[in-house]
């Protein structure tokens, strides 16, 4: 209960810092996602052990942040290589509205994933074994989403690959990435610019902690037109 105490104050500072509100039932299921992954990751290294001290800010916040950027009409979501449920699980807590799909190839993830979404009684959201290219998962969901996330796992190349049969005719895709990213984004846009109506990088500026992006946080925002 003191950890419980401890993540739900973290992720109240952090909302109220950055002009958000969410409501009680959200916050406590942040918060239980939250203390589910720690205790998991003394088991699985789902994350990186040296990052547990900051894993309200560098994983619950920052995933639950990238709401904001979803386009008024988005109807249904997928998360490209979930890993420990990021940012799905957040991005689903935070938007029960939106069915999604959590795809992770690594058995021992989705198990976790899946107990995850089991323990939260989250409604909106399935969680598939699978490799996102696979031939049966790309027939199963030819078509079906409008929005991709995805943190950290392949080039934005790969990604924009692997979104295309499984996009609406159009889709916005959310891309969490860190670091020096200009080469794969100049890569991807060379490749397939002529699908993106918009294409932008945004820093993930955010108070108290990373004021001026020093952290090196960034949103790859792709609007995609098959």
């Amino acid at each position: 209960m003191i950890l419980d105490d401890t993540y739900l104050r973290e992720l109240t500072h952090f909302f109220w810092e950055n002009d958000k509100n969410p409501d009680e039932g959200t916050l406590s299921r942040l918060t239980h996602y939250t203390r589910m992954l720690v205790e998991k990751n003394k088991d699985l290294n789902l994350i990186s052990r040296k990052d547990i001290e900051n894993v309200v800010e560098n994983h619950i916040f920052i995933s639950a942040f990238i709401t904001n950027f979803i386009p008024e009409r988005a109807s249904a979501f997928l998360d490209i290589g979930t890993g420990a449920g990021l940012p799905g699980i957040p991005f689903a807590i935070l938007r029960p509205d939106l069915p999604g799909v959590l795809v992770d190839s690594i058995s021992k993830k989705t198990n976790a994933v899946r107990e995850f979404v089991e323990k939260l009684m989250l409604r909106n959201v399935m969680v598939e074994n699978s490799r996102v290219e696979a031939l049966d998962f790309v027939k199963k969901y030819a078509g079906k989403f409008d929005i991709i996330i995805s943190r950290a796992t392949v080039d934005i190349l790969t990604l924009v690959r692997y979104s295309l049969p499984l996009i609406k005719e159009k889709a916005a895709l959310l891309l969490l990435k860190g670091g020096d990213i200009d080469e794969e984004f100049r890569v991807a846009r060379e490749k397939y610019g002529y699908m993106f109506k918009r294409s932008t990088i945004y820093e993930l500026k955010y108070k108290p902690t990373n004021t001026k992006n020093e952290k090196g946080k960034k949103l790859v925002y792709l609007e995609l037109y098959k």
